[in-house]
């Protein structure tokens, strides 16, 4: 192995190293905490680490499938080393460990990276609750890790409620694409209009949903620019 090979992969997180983590959410007092937990093990292709703690509060953090996390470890020297990973799976252990996508040696950088890019919009959004409660909202910002919605302010919409909901996007080019996910409310919010705010994060969408809603977003980010 090359020297250079060998250095690269010394960049790589390592058993019983402590990763330093904060969700990718919609909400942003979410995306601030800071989560620790310990690496139980790496293969090849994914990094297992135990429930995350915050510390402040002594409180776990239940993750999900597909949440994207910002993460950091603190290498030889004291230097913070930063990649961005999602969950892939969950492992049953001695304790329950949650399956991380491994990055690439040469994705992980010095540089903290910016959550998923989010940006105004006004979309409309079919959202369904359960059988009985199904409503039309419309969003007020969307990014790749989920979205925020004004609706009406008589609708009973409870924190860590998951929905179903179509999102309407159209492009520059003229296409309108409707794209499906499942989301939680992490946070609601009462307007002086009597509507209400929720922030919703993805639970679940396909990754091909989600390059879209991207796409969609750094289109508008463009036109932002040139105003």
């Amino acid at each position: 192995m090359s020297s250079y090979v060998s250095e690269v992969q010394g960049l790589l997180p390592k058993v019983n190293q402590i990763l330093h983590i904060q969700v990718n959410s919609i909400d942003d007092e979410e995306s601030r905490i800071e989560y620790k937990s310990r690496i139980a093990d790496v293969t090849d292709s994914s990094i297992l680490i135990e429930i995350p703690m915050n510390e402040q509060t002594g409180r776990l953090k239940k993750l999900y499938y597909g949440d994207e996390l910002n993460t950091f470890y603190i290498a030889q020297g004291g230097v913070k080393h930063y990649f961005t990973t999602s969950v892939i799976g969950f492992r049953e252990d001695v304790l329950r460990l949650v399956e991380l996508h491994k990055p690439e040696p040469e994705a992980i950088t010095q540089v903290q990276r910016r959550s998923f890019l989010r940006v105004p919009a006004e979309l409309e959004i079919a959202v369904k609750v359960s059988d009985q409660v199904q409503f039309i909202g419309v969003t007020d910002d969307v990014g790749g890790g989920g979205i925020s919605m004004e609706y009406d302010g008589q609708i009973p919409l409870g924190i860590n409620t998951i929905i179903s909901c179509w999102l309407l996007v159209p492009y520059k080019n003229g296409n309108i694409e409707h794209i499906p996910f499942n989301g939680e409310v992490v946070r609601v919010k009462l307007l002086e209009t009597g509507k209400q705010l929720a922030m919703v994060r993805f639970v679940e969408i396909l990754d091909r949903e989600r390059q879209k809603l991207i796409r969609f977003c750094f289109e508008r980010q463009m036109d932002f620019r040139k105003r």
